[in-house]
C-alpha cells in the first residue's frame, strides 16, 4: 500500500499566486509521507479571455510555473502530475494545448508522459454566457500508454475526456491501474455528473481514478466546482475535498492498495464480449 497525495487550488492568471498554492501543496504532500502529487488541470494559470490565455502562455521549458515545480520535484523526491497551457506547434495558431505532464522525482519531464486533451469542453447553459473551449485549444490526438509510477501504472485523462468511456476503457485494456482526470468542473455540471461519472470510471475499468480538481471564483467569469477525489476499484470514495465556496489549496491523502485491485478483479472478471 502506498499513499497518494491529491490536490486541489484556485488558479488566477498569476504565475507566482499559482506556483506559490503548488509548493505549499508539494511540502504537505512530502511531510505525509505521500509517494506522488496530483494537481489540477490549468494549474499554471486560468485566463479571463481567449487572448490573455495566448498571451500568458509560454513553452514548457521558460514557464516559470513549471520550472519552480521541478525544483520541488527534485528537492523532495517527489513525483508531480500536473495540468498546464502549452502553445501550439504552428506559431500562426491562436489556440493552445491543454496537457498533462509528469515531473518524476529528479524533476525531469519526459514527452513520452506528456498527454494532450482529446475532449473539448463546449457549455450551452440557457440563460447563462457559453464556455467554449474549443475557441481556445487544440485537441489532442493520441491516447498515451499507461506509465509506470511509484504508486502504479498511470493513465491519463483530463476533465471532459470523462465523459468519453473508451478512453478510460482502452487505458485499462493497456494495464492501467490508476485513471487520472485533473479537472476545472463546471459548478452546474459538477453538481449533477461529477461523483457518478468518476465512480463510474473507477467501477466499470476495475481500476484506482483521482481527479485533482480547480475550486472556487478564478475570476468575475469562472468559477470552478472543486471536490478532488480519489476512488478504489470498488467505487468508493477514499479522499475527497470540498466544494466551489472554498479556495484554499489543499491536499486529500488516498491510499493505493493494488492488492485490494487484483482482488477486486479476481473476484469480479469482467470478460469482454466485445
Amino acid at each position: 500500500m502506498v499513499l497518494a497525495a491529491v490536490g486541489q487550488i484556485c488558479s488566477t492568471t498569476s504565475f507566482s499566486h499559482n506556483l506559490a498554492q503548488c509548493r505549499s501543496l508539494v511540502q504537505k504532500a512530502a511531510t505525509a509521507g505521500a509517494k506522488a502529487l496530483f494537481l489540477p488541470e490549468a494549474s499554471d494559470y486560468i485566463a479571463t479571455s481567449p487572448d490573455e490565455s495566448v498571451s500568458l502562455c509560454k513553452p514548457i521549458h521558460k514557464s516559470p510555473f513549471v520550472l519552480g515545480l521541478q525544483e520541488d520535484a527534485k528537492k523532495y523526491s517527489l513525483p508531480i502530475s500536473v495540468g498546464i497551457h502549452e502553445p501550439s506547434d504552428d506559431p500562426k495558431s491562436k489556440r493552445l494545448k491543454n496537457t498533462l505532464i509528469w515531473i518524476d522525482q529528479n524533476g525531469e519531464i519526459s514527452p513520452r508522459y506528456r498527454y494532450q486533451k482529446l475532449h473539448l469542453f463546449d457549455l450551452e447553459l440557457e440563460g447563462k454566457p457559453p464556455l467554449k473551449e474549443s475557441n481556445s485549444t487544440e485537441p489532442g490526438s493520441a491516447i498515451l500508454p499507461p506509465f509506470e509510477s511509484p504508486v502504479g501504472q498511470i493513465g491519463a485523462a483530463i476533465c471532459f475526456d470523462l465523459r468519453f468511456p473508451e478512453v478510460a476503457l482502452s487505458l485499462k485494456r493497456q494495464g492501467a491501474e490508476i485513471i487520472l482526470y485533473p479537472s476545472a468542473f463546471h459548478p452546474s455540471t459538477g453538481a449533477a455528473h461529477w461523483h457518478s461519472l468518476l465512480r463510474c470510471r473507477a467501477i466499470e475499468n476495475e481500476c484506482y481514478v483521482i481527479a485533482a480538481a480547480q475550486v472556487g471564483s478564478h475570476n468575475d467569469k469562472r468559477i470552478s466546482y472543486g471536490h478532488s477525489i480519489a476512488i478504489n476499484p470498488w467505487g468508493e470514495i477514499i479522499a475527497e475535498l470540498g466544494g466551489e465556496k472554498g479556495d484554499e489549496p489543499e491536499i486529500a491523502l488516498a491510499d493505493i492498495d493494488l492488492e485490494k485491485l487484483t482482488s477486486v478483479r479476481s473476484q469480479l472478471p469482467l470478460k469482454r464480449r466485445t
